[in-house]
């Protein structure tokens, strides 16, 4: 064992050889410990983890998971995953050796879970958010039994304790949306960012990520190919939540002309600068105080898309999900068609004239003589019922 006092004659440090995955013989030192035996204990752990060892602790083990998954996901998957493992489950599981953790100890660890409290809200977790807590621990069991031989995951064993039954589908009608726009017109930047998520279903990551070379004006078009993401003050691009995620989606006629309205805004906008320079808080910021002043219920950025997305998920074709499409449906129609034909129109309030919006009836865009209005005054609503056969054109050439 290599456990030295330090020079102050206080502490003890370990150091020692070992050898990697390489086969190369290095040295290793880590100081601090207060006694030899914390010292030894350290070194102990340190060569179990290097064997592979199910003997280790659980707070070992998940060490031995970060480096080995960690690196293969995104930065705010990683960050979430930290989150949960350091809040919910080290705290029950960390001295417990990994072999030994049993379907006794995932139940009672289950039970005082499903007692605990919100810290923000004083409210019992959401089921669906326990179904998450659950899922991580089960992982990390999975991990071991897949590479390191554990012989049964308990947490598979004693089965899930929440379910996404209880997940409800928030969003906002046409009409509230358009309250909402009305009163974020004072403020441009916001504004546009919002016409933006609500009229392409892109995700609030994939917004901030727009760069001026990836819309295409003549063609209608956004490309989506990265994702923006600051973590713990950094920032940086990264790939799409999934491959499905790279695309390329039609914009309606007034939202490019918005657009080309809010292009003149910046002086010497070049190809790679970021469209929209601000954070998710701004976004987050800015959708609170305008359901507030709009008198609208509270909901997330990320709901802003779930209109546009209802009609192209799986989960959608499925039974038990048809509970679930009431009003959604008609919003859901009304995006889908949006990349799949010709847009008829909407009034702006002030009379100008008549600005196309994503296609209900499958009839041609209908206009009106007139001055086009200022798109940061524009003031938009919608009449008549949404068909619920939209019809499905070919998508223009790329």
């Amino acid at each position: 064992m290599g456990a030295y006092k330090e020079k102050n004659g206080r502490n003890w440090l370990a150091k020692f050889r070992y050898t990697d995955w390489t086969g190369e013989v290095k040295w290793i030192t880590k100081r601090g410990f207060e006694t030899k035996r914390e010292a030894v204990q350290w070194e102990n752990d340190f060569r179990l983890r290097q064997a592979g060892n199910l003997d280790m602790t659980f707070g070992d083990f998940v060490e031995v998971y970060k480096k080995d998954r960690f690196p293969r996901i995104r930065k705010s998957t990683v960050e979430t995953k930290e989150n949960i493992i350091d809040t919910k489950i080290l705290p029950y599981f960390k001295s417990k050796k990994l072999c030994e953790i049993s379907t006794t100890d995932i139940l009672q660890w289950q039970n005082s879970m499903l007692k605990e409290t919100n810290p923000a809200t004083g409210r019992p977790y959401s089921k669906s958010y326990l179904k998450t807590i659950h899922n991580q621990i089960s992982a990390i069991m999975n991990h071991a039994m897949r590479y390191y031989s554990l012989k049964e995951n308990p947490a598979k064993t004693v089965g899930n304790m929440g379910s996404e039954k209880d997940i409800k589908i928030n969003f906002w009608t046409q009409e509230q949306y358009q309250q909402f726009a009305e009163v974020m017109m004072d403020d441009p930047l916001a504004y546009y960012c919002f016409e933006m998520l609500y009229w392409t279903g892109i995700r609030k990551g994939e917004l901030l990520a727009l760069t001026r070379e990836d819309v295409d004006l003549d063609r209608k078009t956004v490309t989506i190919n990265k994702t923006y993401q600051c973590i713990k003050g950094e920032e940086f691009f990264g790939d799409p939540k999934t491959v499905r995620s790279y695309r390329t989606v039609v914009m309606p006629d007034f939202l490019c002309e918005e657009l080309e309205d809010y292009f003149r805004m910046y002086y010497d906008l070049q190809p790679t600068d970021r469209l929209f320079p601000v954070d998710k808080a701004y976004l987050n910021k800015k959708l609170a105080q305008g359901c507030a002043k709009a008198n609208l219920p509270r909901i997330r950025v990320h709901d802003l898309r779930h209109p546009y997305v209802k009609l192209t998920t799986k989960k959608y074709l499925l039974q038990k999900q048809k509970s679930q499409a009431t009003v959604a449906d008609n919003q859901g129609f009304l995006f889908y068609s949006i990349q799949r034909g010709p847009a008829p129109c909407i009034r702006s309030r002030s009379g100008c004239r008549d600005i196309p919006v994503p296609c209900r009836s499958g009839g041609p865009p209908a206009r009106r003589s007139g001055r086009l209005p200022r798109p940061a005054l524009l003031r938009c609503f919608y009449a008549g019922p949404l068909s619920l056969s939209p019809p499905a054109p070919a998508l223009p050439e790329m």
